[in-house]
């Protein structure tokens, strides 16, 4: 059994003039972020991976997760192709995983994610808002041979505000 949690960065903010990459995220975001990461950890197993895109907005959503759940930076994995838009893409890296994890937390970007979670999970959505999760479940022994899976969770951020 393999678990991919799918998390998309939190809110970026446009109001800057840098390149996409470079756009960080807003403190709106940050806040989602949190609340995200905090109900998450609710459902996290004891062990998993953390993978993420290069662009400052899903670096600092992932330092965000990784800071609510006490995970060690320096386990994070920094992925350049990660920073994709792309659901081919995106699910070609998936399956690049070892098989040696059992639960993948990737963290990246849209269209790539929601075409991902629509594909592979068995719950159609709309969009996969920012700073929201995604975990999917696949009855296999190999991230190279995943195929439908089952939505278990989804956290949108617009659930958890007060």
């Amino acid at each position: 059994m393999k678990s991919l949690i799918l998390i998309r960065h939190a809110k970026s903010d446009w109001g800057t003039h840098l390149s996409d990459i470079d756009r960080p995220i807003k403190p709106s975001g940050a806040a989602d972020a949190r609340n995200v990461a905090t109900e998450l950890s609710k459902s996290l197993p004891s062990s998993y991976v953390v993978w993420s895109s290069v662009a400052k907005r899903a670096y600092e959503t992932c330092t965000i997760f990784a800071r609510e759940w006490s995970y060690s930076p320096d386990k994070i994995v920094w992925i350049d192709k990660l920073y994709t838009f792309d659901g081919d893409v995106l699910e070609s890296i998936i399956r690049t995983a070892s098989d040696a994890d059992e639960t993948l937390v990737l963290f990246g970007h849209n269209e790539g994610i929601t075409e991902f979670v629509n594909k592979f999970g068995n719950i159609y959505l709309d969009n996969v808002p920012t700073a929201a999760a995604v975990m999917i479940k696949f009855d296999t022994s190999s991230w190279r041979t995943i195929t439908k899976g089952q939505t278990i969770l989804t956290l949108f951020p617009r659930d958890l505000r007060s």
